[in-house]
């Protein structure tokens, strides 16, 4: 398994140390540690390439260079959590030699294998991650990981004011690193000015930052002195910076602001410039875009070469003793990886989507809570509800922009904050990535977050936090993580074209398409906090990331029929609403009409005007996983199906329930009406490309 240039190198260089003046700031034993976890680091590198190059392997993007992050592994401690760059090796290895029963040869050769052998994401994708070492996976991440950390660090406190059991200790420091790139990136930027902003409010932020800097984002150069002036800048974050290729700097630096952050509970970045060997990845061919002496020269700033440096400078190795603990690491890392030769791996689509699969189990009912004395509109049964989950879950919190002192832009939280407190109920900063990733810090904590998104329209501003951090979680951890979460968005069109397309979006498509993740839409205030109540079992009972998409049209709506009427004001119905039910309203047999959100109250009044027609409306209420089985029993009984979709027609729900009944060979005949494929524009003319009751009517009575 011998290598590269680089291993070459070591050896000659290795074999021209002398002893010298040594660096006395830190003892030999904790030196020697950072070594042998940087050495493990290094062949784990090489032995990903050999494995790939004999079809064993299928993933190279390694660390090497990079191994002085050894040093944040030793000097943190096993119970500080840990959110990492995915060139951490070094910090894997150096975690795991502080807890016995550890194996992170394995560990990670078995994620390179694809292997279920790999005790994190059972062979769904090659991660640094370990529930016993606190460390959570992270995929191929370019800053993403940064709102978590952020929200990670602000629960720490929270919990521990409120008196919760958490998943850390009281001083735990969380760690975060990442990429010189990835520090340009917006979501970087927006937290690193979250845990800014919160700090400048006196909010504790125990977090340290680690921008592992090696002055390439793939070929693409940093420019010099940039990640000095970027990162150095936000105010009430300490910033230091240190060169890799000094170990005992590392070290020292290292240690210092550890201790710092633990003692202060104020964020810290740590600048740590590193050097990348063997190219980004295996298909990458670094020559194409940097000459073979910057290259080389490149060399001569080898972590490993530091360490050993001193070790030898101090007496305590020999430059012989050196090569054979370097080749005694090689031979170990090599046995596991010719005992990985065939390993067992995903065998089925079923196990591969183990960890997606929405079970759905029962959710109690608090009867302890008195029915109102008057009928809820919308609005009112959400509020109601938020308020006795809030009673009966001491680890629930709501926050976003608004719901605190205002109340929400609604009212939907109003009096919350007064009576709850304001660590429970509380406002943030302008920034839906924050917002989100609040919420997946807080639950990764063991808090219950309840994030409010203003509008659907702003949700895609951060997107990526629910598809590429929350959802995903469970499933590269195969399960041994999960982001318990419900997310609360008003949404939908049908406000007389107040707000235009950011105040009436009408696609729900980016949601849907997003496995694992739930998404309810509540019609009605009677069955509205039943949704609501079944999302927040889902979070609590399988760490499920839930989405609940309330109709601000309907927020206030008390009229079904007729003026002054008061049918869509309604007492709420204490019966759960489990995953995969729906809900019908009348006995026609004609037609049956399937809908949800705004459609439900626009077909029952479509279908009074329809007299000729009888119609059943169906209310599919859940449409991330779809009520397939619910949805094709009730179309079975009825010679034609009415699919009201108010979301536009490409990439609509009603394209999915078209396609379920296809697939189950429905017999009967089957029409569709939905919203035209545009942005809803401000005023009379949303009604131009909004669906209407009229087409409703005519498409009933075609």
């Amino acid at each position: 398994m011998t290598a590269e240039p680089l291993d070459d190198h070591f050896h000659t260089a290795i074999r021209a140390l002398r002893t010298g003046t040594p660096d006395r700031r830190i003892d030999d034993a904790l030196l020697l540690d950072c070594f042998d976890a940087q050495l493990q680091s290094r062949h784990l590198d090489f032995a990903a390439r050999e494995m790939q190059r004999r079809g064993e392997g299928f993933y190279t993007i390694g660390s090497a260079g990079h191994e002085s992050n050894a040093a944040l592994g030793l000097l943190t401690r096993v119970t500080d959590p840990a959110l990492l760059h995915y060139r951490s090796g070094g910090f894997y290895a150096a975690r795991a030699s502080l807890k016995d029963g550890t194996t992170p040869i394995r560990d990670v050769l078995a994620g390179c294998a694809a292997s279920t052998l790999d005790p994190i994401s059972a062979g769904r994708h090659k991660v640094f991650g370990n529930p016993a070492l606190s460390v959570l996976p992270q995929t191929s991440t370019i800053a993403s990981h940064l709102p978590r950390s952020v929200g990670l660090a602000l629960a720490l406190a929270r919990m521990h004011k409120l008196g919760l059991d958490c998943t850390w200790p009281s001083d735990a420091v969380v760690v975060c690193s990442f990429g010189d790139a990835s520090a340009n990136h917006s979501t970087a930027v927006g937290s690193l000015n979250a845990a800014a902003y919160c700090t400048y409010r006196g909010l504790p932020v125990p977090l340290l930052l680690v921008c592992e800097d090696n002055g390439l984002g793939i070929s693409v150069r940093s420019p010099d002195g940039w990640i000095e002036q970027a990162l150095s800048r936000y105010p009430g974050i300490t910033y230091r910076s240190v060169d890799g290729d000094d170990a005992v700097s590392t070290l020292v630096t290292t240690g210092e602001l550890v201790e710092q952050v633990r003692a202060t509970r104020s964020p810290a970045i740590l600048h740590l410039k590193t050097v990348r060997f063997l190219g980004h990845a295996g298909s990458d061919v670094e020559s194409a875009y940097r000459s073979r002496d910057e290259i080389i020269a490149d060399h001569a700033r080898d972590p490993l070469l530091a360490t050993a440096a001193e070790l030898v400078a101090r007496g305590r190795c020999t430059p012989a003793e050196i090569i054979e603990r370097y080749e005694s690491v090689r031979a170990d890392v090599r046995e596991v990886a010719d005992a990985l030769r065939h390993p067992p791996r995903l065998e089925s689509a079923a196990q591969v989507m183990r960890p997606l699969h929405v079970h759905g189990r029962g959710h109690p009912v608090d009867d302890t809570h008195p029915l109102p004395p008057d009928p809820l509109t919308l609005a009112q049964a959400v509020n109601r509800t938020l308020g006795h989950i809030l009673e009966e879950f001491p680890q629930a919190c709501v926050f976003g922009e608004d719901v605190g002192v205002k109340g929400g832009v609604y009212g939907v939280t109003r009096g919350m904050q007064e009576h709850f407190g304001a660590l429970r109920v509380f406002d943030t900063l302008l920034d839906e990535q924050t917002i989100l990733g609040t919420a997946l810090g807080f639950a990764v904590a063991g808090m219950l977050p309840i994030p409010e998104i203003q509008y659907l329209a702003y949700l895609h501003n951060a997107q990526d936090q629910v598809r590429g951090e929350g959802a995903t979680l469970k499933f590269f951890s195969d399960s041994n993580f999960g982001n318990p979460m419900v997310v609360r968005i008003a949404g939908l069109p049908y406000q007389r074209g107040f707000g235009g397309h950011f105040h009436n979006d009408n696609s729900v498509a980016a949601l849907r398409d997003i496995p694992g993740l739930v998404l309810a839409v509540p019609s009605d205030p009677a069955t509205a906090g039943g949704l609501l109540r079944a999302c927040i079992s889902l979070a609590r009972t399988e760490g499920r990331v839930c989405v609940f998409v309330e109709p601000i049209a309907l927020y206030h709506q008390r009229d079904l029929y007729d003026e002054d009427d008061g049918l869509w004001q309604q007492f709420p119905d204490p019966a759960p609403v489990a995953p995969g039910t729906v809900r019908t309203y009348g006995q026609g047999r004609d037609v049956l009409v399937v809908t949800f959100g705004n459609g439900v109250r626009m077909s029952l009044r479509a279908g009074r005007r329809a007299q000729r027609v009888a119609a059943t409306v169906l209310d599919l209420q859940w449409l991330a996983p779809l009520p397939l089985t619910a949805l094709t029993e009730h179309a079975m009984q009825f010679p034609r199906v009415l699919v009201v979709d108010e979301t536009r027609r490409s990439g609509s729900v009603a394209e999915s329930v078209i396609a379920a009944l296809v697939d189950a060979d429905y017999p009967g005949r089957i029409a569709r009406v939905t919203s035209r494929d545009s942005f809803v524009p401000l005023g009379p003319a949303a009604a131009h490309v909004l669906l209407s009751e009229d087409e409703i009517v005519d498409a009933l009575l075609a």
